[in-house]
């Protein structure tokens, strides 16, 4: 397993994190613990969870229960100080919190919730999930509109969540901070902010990113490399697509498409036929197109490590394997020029 610096923390992280959003839904408790304790004897030392998880579906009377899962383990194995530890801070939701925007004090009351149902006494890393003023993630970039901002309270808002952040670091709660669904603009502004008021540094951005969504290639990537942050990408297998279980109207029992049906509008017409190219070059290099998405999201310049979610211990061994996987550059290139035939499928 590769190791990757995680922005500019000091801390090593492998390419791999252990994405846990489906623990305590698809993923039963006792099946979450047994891939924590697989994972790390493969050399991942970073896991990913939230406030809100488990996903597919959200529910506001499931809230938090990953965490409480996640805890669970750490408490019967005290095994805590062997993980990197990423949570997130829930932006604006219905379900959480009633729709209450971030702030210095929904922030506090929430840390404090994730700590207890952690049963940990700090946060390696904690994000903030999406940010108040809204985002392009989760398929809004069709419609996004930002005209109607305010600039002034947007980093006002900024300066206040970087001070009450920085009294958890001082508290020994926090070690460092990220962002997640965030833009270039966003990025280089809470870092502009935070250098302007001596506070803590947003080290990672934890954005969709894969071979079928490649938003990130551009502006994204250029504020990341020059600001010293790491990519961390979610759903690198394009909510599974990529695998290609999908393919020819197969609906696998249990998958998150037979879940939630749209793969939260991933589920397009060019979709599918994007996976048959992407899987057309995989069998032309003979490579299992589950490794090749993995290592390809892993192994981006801007990236600190690549998250990834597995429903069943199965799934987890595949996903592991693809740490073991050298891309050639001319695959990359076929790669690359798949993209340009089947740019943005959903």
């Amino acid at each position: 397993m590769k190791m990757r610096p995680l922005g500019s923390t000091g801390i090593e992280v492998s390419e791999l994190c252990l994405g846990t959003m489906t623990f305590g839904n698809q993923t039963p408790a006792e099946e979450g613990h047994a891939q924590i304790e697989y994972a790390f004897d493969h050399g991942v030392n970073f896991m990913d969870t939230a406030e809100m998880y488990p996903v597919n579906p959200v529910k506001a009377e499931t809230v938090g229960n990953t965490e409480a899962i996640i805890g669970d383990w750490f408490e019967k194995t005290g095994r805590r100080n062997d993980w990197v530890l990423a949570t997130k801070l829930t932006g604006p939701s219905q379900l959480v919190r009633d729709g209450a925007p971030m702030s210095p004090d929904t922030m506090r009351a929430a840390l404090e919730g994730s700590l207890k149902r952690l049963k940990t006494d700090v946060i390696d890393l904690y994000q903030l999930h999406w940010p108040n003023r809204g985002s392009y993630g989760f398929r809004q970039n069709w419609k996004y509109d930002p005209s109607k901002q305010n600039r002034e309270d947007n980093l006002q808002h900024m300066a206040d969540m970087l001070g009450a952040l920085q009294d958890e670091i001082r508290r020994g709660t926090i070690r460092h901070i990220g962002l997640s669904n965030e833009s270039a603009w966003g990025l280089t502004n809470w870092i502009r902010v935070a250098e302007k008021m001596g506070g803590p540094r947003m080290e990672t951005v934890q954005n969709e990113y894969s071979l079928m969504y490649r938003m990130a290639d551009t502006d994204l990537a250029e504020a990341l490399i020059n600001e010293g942050a790491g990519l961390l990408p979610y759903s690198p297998l394009g909510a599974g697509l990529l695998s290609g279980k999908y393919q020819n109207g197969a609906l696998p029992e249990g998958s998150r498409m037979a879940i939630n049906g749209d793969l939260g509008g991933r589920k397009t017409d060019r979709a599918f036929l994007a996976v048959d190219a992407y899987l057309e070059v995989a069998k032309k290099f003979g490579i299992d197109p589950v490794h090749m998405a993995f290592a390809w999201s892993a192994r981006r310049p801007f990236v600190a490590s690549s998250i990834f979610g597995a429903t069943t211990m199965d799934q987890l061994k595949v996903a592991l394997a693809s740490a073991d996987v050298e891309l050639s550059e001319e695959l990359l290139t076929a790669l690359d020029e798949t993209h340009k035939q089947h740019p943005f499928p959903f």
